[in-house]
């Protein structure tokens, strides 16, 4: 009898069900392909609606050969985001990342049917949280075989298209991700789709990027689509300074008549609302050695008459945007006297400043995104600030998700 076996017995023996933990033994022990657990995990949060018989062969021969079975009707996902029971809608979530999209979405009542992401380490994450192991590369999706969804969200990367002149919006995003994002609007048809992308998709490539995809959506693909607009995090309740462009498309015309963008909520939020309650870990603090390294590059730049270099955030200030490297963290310094410890816990050079200068800690990094506390953070902590630099502000999603939602609804 396998360890799965075992586990699925132990479960089902205590009250005759099956339990999201079962599931994640499976995934620790890496004992199958993470596309076959990932059609076992949408099958499950997807039984009792119409989009489950896209993944209820693939899923049933899966847990065949583990040996187990699995009680549907009575599973429980102990996970902080269960898959939500009598949805006012449903949706698909594209580069789902962590999942900050299908938050927002899942907070308007959604109800997820498929979800796709090629970072492993963000798959894990997304599955502790959800319950789901999203599909990996989205190239190899078919889109026939995507349920039938209300929304399609995605953040999909920024790409330039290689072919030159407008041949026609469609065939110039071929071999970009775009592509796979547009192959499978055109297959689905939903009421509307959400997208979210860097700032920069405004300039790249000379405006030609964002006009391509614009042609694409509107003429080849027949949706109506307002005028994109850049939204900024810090109007919506968090104290980070994030542009990123939202594009919104309706299948009707009239819906998209009725949509516009939300306005500033004038909410008042600096970085102390999202600080640690307690004293943090030594390990986030700097070292005299790199805190000396990083005040000569920023003297040198000054000298230049460059405003690069390191930036201490007050309590009363707002983040810089929280980006991929080392920058996002050197940029968005913060100082903290609460340290007791001075031991380093980790292998630096020199000793921990007395200054009480330090880092952002994950969990502040998850807050500037507007994530719940109950979001688990399961990865190392360099993987954690990738994964929320990537992410998006779940508030400014959500807001425009519910006018979005309005829009359709004929509010």
């Amino acid at each position: 009898m396998s360890i799965f076996q075992q586990a699925f017995q132990i479960e089902e023996s205590m009250n005759k069900i099956s339990r999201f933990s079962v599931l994640k033994k499976i995934l620790d022990g890496q004992t199958i392909d993470r596309d076959d657990l990932a059609t076992i995990t949408h099958y499950l949060q997807t039984t009792g609606t119409p989009a489950a018989k896209h993944f209820a062969k693939d899923a049933k021969s899966s847990l065949a050969a583990l040996g187990v079975s699995i009680n549907t009707e009575n599973f429980i996902w102990d996970v902080p985001f269960a898959p939500i029971k009598d949805p006012k809608f449903n949706f698909i979530d594209l580069f789902a990342g962590i999942g900050g999209m299908r938050v927002a979405f899942q907070n308007l009542g959604g109800k997820c049917v498929f979800s796709s992401e090629w970072d492993k380490n963000a798959q894990t994450t997304y599955f502790e949280n959800f319950g789901e192991v999203p599909f990996g590369d989205i190239t190899k999706v078919d889109e026939t075989e995507v349920p039938n969804h209300n929304i399609l969200i995605a953040g999909f990367p920024c790409q330039a298209f290689s072919i030159a002149g407008f041949k026609g919006g469609f065939g110039d995003t071929r071999g970009t991700l775009f592509f796979d994002v547009a192959r499978i609007i055109k297959e689905k048809q939903p009421q509307a789709f959400f997208l979210e992308n860097v700032k920069g998709l405004v300039g790249h490539d000379k405006g030609r990027t964002l006009k391509v995809i614009l042609q694409t959506l509107r003429d080849d693909l027949g949706y109506h689509v307002p005028d994109p607009q850049v939204m900024n995090a810090k109007h919506f309740g968090v104290p980070q300074n994030r542009e990123r462009i939202f594009i919104v498309g309706f299948k009707s015309k009239a819906a998209s008549e009725r949509f516009s963008y939300p306005k500033p909520l004038g909410k008042h939020v600096t970085f102390a609302d999202v600080k640690e309650e307690n004293e943090v870990s030594v390990k986030y603090y700097l070292s005299n050695q790199y805190l000396s390294t990083l005040e000569k590059h920023r003297a040198r730049h000054a000298a230049k008459g460059n405003g690069f270099g390191f930036e201490i955030i007050p309590d009363d200030g707002i983040a810089n945007a929280i980006v991929v490297g080392g920058m996002g963290r050197e940029r968005n310094l913060v100082l903290d006297d609460r340290l007791t410890d001075f031991v380093p816990k980790t292998n630096i050079t020199g000793s921990v400043n007395r200054r009480g200068i330090r880092k952002m800690t994950p969990r502040e990094w998850a807050r500037l995104q507007g994530f719940p506390n109950k979001f688990r953070i399961v990865v190392a902590d360099a993987q954690s600030y990738k994964q929320f630099g990537n992410s998006v502000a779940v508030p400014a999603i959500q807001a425009t998700g519910r006018a979005l939602l309005r829009a359709l609804e004929g509010k």
